[in-house]
């Protein structure tokens, strides 16, 4: 389903866990990181997508998050050619996106990658707010970094603002632990889940379907 530009319709949902760290999925069988993303069906509307696709490819259900704010507009990125299937290109141009930040209401255990036949991750972590835009495919870092920032308003206000790192990781606070493995001790990942001290930067270019690009 493609609107007359040649976007498809499309989610992004950015979960926070009780210390405002997001959830970062690497993408099956390749070295990307990304956000759960998903095309929005026929009939279907932004908020009912989203739900959908948070437990395909993150097992979750509407009991285990709250909805804490959505951006206003639409967000448009442009899939280059060599990403798209041949039959698609010349009408396939890109994702239009409504973005969602939601609240984990469950725990870490409710998470799981292999809620559906065809997963999307095959490892997770949390991370910082401010993800590292290095660890995202190039073409999706300008819309990460809009929804990033517009939903930022919505984070408890002792939360710093604007500290967007295009390289590398923030500073460590004091106190903080200098790995960056927030894996808490003795607890059981859930099926398909890892716990990994840094994302990787490279991507693969055949990655992906249409509707997750």
């Amino acid at each position: 389903m493609l609107d007359r530009d040649g976007f498809r319709p499309n989610v992004g949902i950015i979960l926070l866990n009780q210390k405002n760290q997001v959830f970062w999925g690497k993408r099956i069988r390749t070295h990307s990181w990304q956000f759960p993303q998903g095309g929005i069906d026929r009939g279907e509307t932004p908020e009912q997508a989203m739900m959908r696709e948070l437990h395909e490819e993150v097992g979750l259900h509407p009991e285990h998050v709250c909805i804490v704010a959505r951006t206003r507009d639409w967000l448009r990125y442009e899939v280059p050619d060599r990403y798209i299937r041949r039959d698609a290109r010349g009408h396939y141009k890109g994702q239009k996106q409504i973005w969602f930040l939601l609240k984990l209401l469950g725990h870490d255990w409710d998470l799981n990658l292999r809620a559906t036949d065809h997963p999307e991750f095959d490892a997770w972590r949390w991370n910082d707010y401010w993800v590292p835009l290095d660890a995202v495919v190039e073409f999706k870092r300008g819309v990460y970094e809009t929804a990033l920032t517009e939903l930022s308003r919505f984070l408890p206000r002792h939360e710093p603002r604007n500290r967007f790192l295009r390289q590398g990781h923030r500073p460590h606070e004091p106190g903080e632990d200098p790995s960056g493995d927030h894996h808490p001790p003795g607890i059981a990942l859930p099926p398909g889940a890892s716990f990994e001290p840094d994302p990787g930067t490279n991507t693969d270019p055949h990655h992906g379907r249409n509707h997750g690009i």
